[in-house]
């Protein structure tokens, strides 16, 4: 049975076809790739007398060189999306992070 790529998700694309061709490509999964990162909750939004918060920034991945030497930030998007929809997004989250690369 056949999977039609443009029904998976975000998360499907990640597992099915990132995850192992990082694997394959050499990268440690378990030392140098960090998968869906949190690393902001999101601004906080004053109006009046009530309190927000923006969304919440996950990266990815976040490939790394060594332990705390991000290197590069992997922004996926599903099939539905146009290629290069994620890189200004993970643009973004380089300049955040003060991450050299961006995908």
């Amino acid at each position: 049975m056949s999977t039609n790529k443009t029904d998976l998700s975000e998360r499907d694309i990640c597992t099915q076809y990132i995850t192992p061709a990082l694997q394959h490509a050499g990268w440690d999964l378990y030392t140098q790739v960090r998968e869906e990162v949190t690393f902001t909750k999101g601004r906080v939004i004053v109006r009046g007398k009530l309190v927000s918060r923006g969304q919440t920034k996950r990266a990815d991945y976040i490939l790394s060189h060594k332990p705390n030497l991000p290197l590069a930030i992997i922004e996926a998007k599903d099939n539905a999306q146009r290629i290069g929809a994620g890189m200004q997004q993970a643009l973004g989250y380089a300049e955040a992070l003060d991450i050299p690369f961006c995908l």
